[in-house]
């Protein structure tokens, strides 16, 4: 996604209009709203393919990759990069 410009923060006040954090999901075990993030993956990918040439990243001029976690019940998390080569 673009991030900057406050792109970001609209994608995160988007997500929240969308995902409330509140009582009204099924799934109610951890922090208040957690079922949203249970939700979450239905509207965000949860992996990227992001080509490389010339040993840069193919992205767009404003494009970024963003990780997006809102579950406070965990806050350490691993990130797994795979690499082919072609």
């Amino acid at each position: 996604m673009e991030l900057g410009a406050g792109s970001d923060e609209d994608a995160l006040d988007a997500l929240d209009r969308l995902l409330p954090r509140d009582d009204r999901w099924q799934h109610r075990h951890g922090s208040a709203g957690h079922g949203a993030d249970h939700v979450l993956p239905v509207l965000t990918a949860p992996s990227v393919t992001v080509p490389v040439i010339g040993g840069e990243l193919a992205l767009g001029t404003w494009q970024s990759i963003a990780l997006l976690d809102p579950n406070p019940d965990n806050p350490d998390r691993t990130v797994l990069l795979s690499f082919l080569a072609g």
